[in-house]
């Protein structure tokens, strides 16, 4: 028999692993491993955008190679250096790490500027005075090739002059661009003779009034990859159609070549992904801002709660394809659950209070019990939570006609208080109307956690609160923003808006939290989630709902 120890299979590689593996095994970047996350800083960075930095920073991780953050700063006329600021926040946040390797488009601005003129010397660039709309009507259609330009032959000295008089500002917006000369019958409309650069007459927030043209994406992103010595350019399946123009501009200059490799953008159901229409929802008003708990940005969703630990197991899940496809969000809430189950500690909170008074109990007599903090991680440790006479219950923890099998408290039931004693219900108080306003209960006092002795048995456990010790405090549900699985397959994606997409309500807390900071996180027990929003303040508590205990979603859409 072999008693020799068992082998670990291989992990299984993605795509893009494979052809990394491949090209270090040739030897083709000298093994060498170098990515890059190139946002444009005109917004806000949402769950997508997550993804791909976990993937990027994830490769240089694996491989031992190097991770840049470069922004695609080319369009003055939409950067701020506030969306630069929150970018940088939001990829630190994740974990990825770029040392010094902090770089921007804007940096490498006079080398585009000089392989534009070089592209021109090498007749592979002209400068075109037609219009927008002229161009893309000139360009065809995917069935039917396009048509030279009238400027298309201009001499080479021409198109360096008029060049130069477009960089020095002698012309106004939109009079004029610079074309790559490629082929206007290519079945690729990337490769139609595509615009590289246009005049903008726009403040820069890293050059100032220096400049007044500036490279479009496709000029600018290979050139700024090869410039940074990066070995594997990922990108988005988009893209794929752009990739014989990223070859094309780096043969023709007869730079450094990286290898784009392409893969399936993250698309989430009930979600919008795009940066144009999320940036409508903040300006119009529809949600409070960029970092808006509804909103599926990274601050957006850090403010809700969700952790950074959990996002990159969401990435990791996912996965990495190379076809398009739409991911159940209930994924995303999955993995949050799972990390905040180990991590967060427990508290108590009533949502829906109903008064609770304990008849046999000492009157103004505080008894402090010891709760543990988490149960997945006993090195939390415990906390002390206030006992008392008045205690506040949840609503729904009580039933005055209860169906069989109801464990929680009814007229003459018995439950457990948690981490306290076990109560009996001995008399049900109702205003004029009918409606349950006080429950007068008797406890066991041999029942005391950890040390009962009464020798009573009940299958129901409750949480609760002591009134006289309770904080008051204001919390924020959440439903999904969208009704619709598509909000894009409407006419208007806001005509998709979940009118009860945000819920404010009243609650009490235990007294454990009045040092509650921004950012911390929690589990209300038998409620789910929560961290405390930046708007608190001692005094005045908010806390936001981040997920709840079960995917109570999946259920309601079963139902429907």
């Amino acid at each position: 028999m072999d008693h020799s120890p068992a082998t670990e299979p291989a992990p299984v590689l993605n795509f893009i692993e494979q052809i990394i593996e491949e090209h270090n095994l040739s030897g083709k970047y000298g093994g060498r491993v170098h990515t890059r996350f190139p946002p444009e800083p005109n917004g806000y960075l949402h769950i997508g955008h997550a993804k791909s930095i976990c993937l990027n920073y994830g490769l240089a991780e694996k491989y031992h190679g190097k991770f840049n953050l470069r922004f695609d700063d080319t369009n003055p006329v939409t950067e701020d250096t506030e969306y630069v600021d929150a970018i940088r926040e939001d990829v630190q946040w994740l974990g990825a790490r770029w040392d010094d390797r902090e770089f921007y488009a804007s940096n490498y601005f006079d080398q585009l500027y000089a392989a534009a003129v070089q592209l021109i010397k090498n007749g592979k660039a002209y400068v075109d005075d037609s219009t927008a709309e002229q161009i893309a009507e000139m360009k065809g259609t995917p069935t039917k090739a396009g048509i030279d330009s009238p400027y298309r032959n201009r001499s080479i000295a021409e198109n360096l002059s008029l060049f130069e008089q477009m960089k020095n500002g002698d012309f106004e917006e939109g009079t004029c661009t610079l074309r790559a000369r490629i082929d206007m019958a290519s079945p690729n409309m990337h490769l139609r003779d595509p615009i590289i650069y246009r005049i903008k007459k726009a403040h820069h927030h890293r050059t100032g009034d220096q400049w007044c043209i500036y490279p479009m994406y496709d000029f600018a992103h290979g050139i700024s990859d090869s410039i940074e010595g990066i070995t594997h350019s990922i990108c988005t399946l988009e893209f794929e159609v752009h990739r014989p123009l990223y070859d094309w501009i780096l043969a023709e200059l007869g730079n450094y070549q990286p290898q784009q490799i392409e893969f399936a953008r993250l698309n989430l159901n009930y979600t919008v992904m795009s940066k144009r229409y999320l940036k409508r929802l903040v300006t119009e008003g529809y949600v409070k801002g960029w970092d808006d708990p509804r909103m599926p940005t990274v601050c957006g969703l850090r403010r809700r709660g969700y952790t950074a630990e959990a996002i990159r197991e969401f990435a990791r899940r996912v996965g990495v394809a190379k076809r398009e496809n739409v991911i159940d969000l209930s994924l995303l809430e999955f993995c949050v659950r799972e990390h905040l189950n180990k991590t967060a500690p427990r508290v108590m909170a009533v949502l829906d209070p109903l008064l609770l008074t304990i008849s046999n109990y000492p009157e103004n007599h505080t008894e402090w019990l010891a709760a543990e903090n988490n149960p997945e991680s006993p090195e939390s440790g415990t906390r002390q939570l206030p006992f008392s006479q008045t205690l506040y219950i949840e609503r729904d923890d009580f039933m005055e006609n209860p169906p069989k099998k109801y464990f929680r408290l009814y007229p003459g039931g018995m439950v457990r208080l948690k981490n306290a004693y076990i109560i009996r219900c001995d008399e049900v108080l109702k205003d004029a109307s009918g409606k349950v306003i006080e429950l007068r209960c008797s406890y066991i006092p041999e029942s005391k956690s950890g040390e009962d002795t009464s020798g009573i048995s009940v299958k129901g456990t409750i949480h609760w609160v002591s009134v006289a010790h309770a904080l008051s405090a204001e919390l924020r549900a959440y439903d999904r923003l969208f009704k619709d699985e598509d909000p894009m397959a409407k006419d208007n994606f806001l005509d998709s808006l979940n009118p009860d997409s945000l819920t404010v309500s009243k609650i009490w807390v235990e007294p454990s939290l009045s040092n509650t900071q921004a950012g911390d996180r929690f589990q209300f027990i038998r409620k789910g989630y929560y961290c405390t929003d930046q708007d608190s303040q001692p005094g005045q508590l908010v806390f936001n709902q981040t997920v709840g205990l079960k995917d109570s979603w999946a259920k309601e859409t079963n139902k429907r």
